[in-house]
């Protein structure tokens, strides 16, 4: 085995499951998003073996669709439950959280339900977890995970071998340079190229074209009714659980984690001047003076969105900010953004930065996503709750 090349060949210990031809971290056939070989081409319900490839873990061979998802980061565990799998989640990320998080959005979605309260927090996970949890695949990405901890080749190949497949990309993200070892090959996606992969490994392709349908409306109506560049706003996005340490994102870098904000052709406020996820102070955020502040985590459940703006509008420094002026204090929901997080959001930011075009963004100071007149929504609630409940 080189360093540049992972190759699992070993068969799983499920007969459900197994590992194809890996091609990990090389060019081929890893990252193409339809499904390859196998013994039947039917994407829903046919029998026999079907192969997908997502980079960096190439082609993975499926005898029947995984039921037990792992997953480590919430824009995998969002992919899961728009696909229908929701109940079928047994790790995340700070579980309970994300799933106050969520169900402030999923209250929009007539007969769907998610709780993931409970679940394994799986941040950084070990190996005798995995085994005791025993998932169909894990619905994760290993060079992230070799990026974060202390990981082996030898323990990726292990769980690989003797639970479940890996199947998952995560450095898409930012499109961050992988760990040494898994550079060679690693392709980068967007999130819903991504979604499309992960639909097909659980041969979910109708669910998927139904949500893909509707995002699909929703981004061919924003860039139609976009203003020109000389009237789109500067922003900026933060994150902090109190004052004294605020986090700055950039709005428009690649990767999914902007996915929300880069169709809309904002300017970045610190004109490239800071990285994104940088520590900044109130005298910091003036000089750069954004139009716009997005306040990252704003619809988490027990936070006040009124006292985090009143705290910028009593700060003397604070006050001076044109966003903070003008009351353009706006809050968001999350960077690691499954398919469903994704549509509100680009549905907020749409009113948030452009209501002219796209409507009012309502007052909102805490609860569930706002309920929007339906004849002010971007897109249609039902259309995606039908996918999630599986009628299609």
């Amino acid at each position: 085995m080189t360093d540049d090349t992972i190759r699992w060949t070993t068969p799983t210990r499920r007969d459900a499951l197994r590992y194809g031809t890996a091609l990990a971290a090389s060019g081929g056939l890893a990252g193409c998003s339809s499904i390859l070989g196998g013994g039947s081409d039917d994407t829903e319900s046919g029998s026999g073996s079907y192969t997908v490839s997502m980079s960096p873990m190439g082609e993975v061979t499926f005898e029947e669709p995984p039921e037990t998802v792992f997953t480590r980061l919430t824009h995998h565990a969002d992919m899961a439950f728009a696909l229908g799998r929701g109940d079928s989640i047994t790790a995340m990320h700070a579980p309970d959280y994300y799933d106050g998080l969520w169900n402030q959005f999923v209250e929009r979605l007539p007969g769907v339900t998610l709780d993931w309260t409970g679940l394994y927090s799986s941040w950084k996970p070990s190996k005798e977890k995995l085994y005791e949890l025993d998932s169909d695949v894990h619905l994760a990405d290993p060079a992230w995970i070799a990026e974060q901890d202390a990981w082996s080749r030898e323990d990726f190949e292990e769980v690989a071998t003797n639970i479940s497949p890996w199947f998952g990309n995560s450095l898409s993200d930012r499109h961050t340079e992988p760990a040494p070892g898994w550079q060679e090959g690693y392709e980068y996606y967007t999130l819903w190229e991504q979604f499309e992969i992960v639909a097909d490994a659980f041969r979910e392709r109708k669910r998927y074209e139904k949500l893909a349908a509707v995002h699909d409306d929703l981004v061919s109506t924003i860039e139609s009714d976009l203003p020109p560049e000389s009237e789109r706003p500067s922003a900026v996005m933060l994150a902090s659980a109190d004052l004294d340490e605020i986090y700055a994102y950039t709005v428009n870098n690649p990767g999914f984690l902007t996915a929300h904000t880069r169709p809309f052709g904002v300017s970045d406020a610190f004109d490239g001047e800071i990285e994104t996820n940088t520590v900044v102070d109130f005298e910091t955020l003036l000089s750069a003076d954004p139009d716009v502040i997005f306040f990252l985590g704003g619809f988490e459940p027990g936070t006040s969105l009124p006292k985090r703006k009143e705290a910028f509008r009593s700060d003397p420094v604070a006050s001076e900010i044109t966003a903070v002026q003008n009351g353009r204090m706006y809050p968001q929901g999350a960077r690691y953004q499954g398919p469903i997080m994704h549509l509100f959001q680009l549905e907020m930011t749409a009113k948030q930065l452009y209501p002219d075009t796209f409507g009012e963004w309502p007052t909102y100071e805490e609860g569930p996503y706002p309920e929007i007149p339906a004849e002010e929504r971007l897109f249609d609630r039902e259309q995606v709750a039908a996918a999630i409940r599986g009628d299609v």
